[in-house]
């Protein structure tokens, strides 16, 4: 890791589909979990049912950069389950490990 060089560094929202619902562009050097607000924030009204669109997804799966009670808060003060994996927990099913 080059911590504090220059660069950039890509968040994006999608769907379960994988279709893209928001990107947002950030400095290298930045926490990830600094930009969660941005990119929910970011995200156009989600088509649906009949009905008043969605403006934010049900539920958000993300990985260990974003577990802190800041992000938790945020989506659960949009009404948004959070599916965050806990940071110093590793997982069971490692890919690339053979033992």
């Amino acid at each position: 890791m080059d911590r504090g060089k220059p660069g950039s560094k890509i968040h994006a929202m999608s769907d379960r589909s994988g279709i893209p619902l928001a990107v947002v562009i950030s400095a290298a050097n930045r926490n990830d979990h600094r930009e969660l607000q941005t990119v929910i924030d970011a995200v156009a009204p989600v088509r649906g049912s009949a009905g008043r669109p969605r403006r934010r997804p049900r539920k958000l799966h993300a990985d260990k950069g974003y577990d802190y009670p800041v992000c938790r808060h945020a989506l659960r003060r949009r009404g948004i389950i959070a599916r965050i994996a806990r940071r110093g927990i590793e997982s069971t099913t490692r890919l690339g490990r053979h033992r």
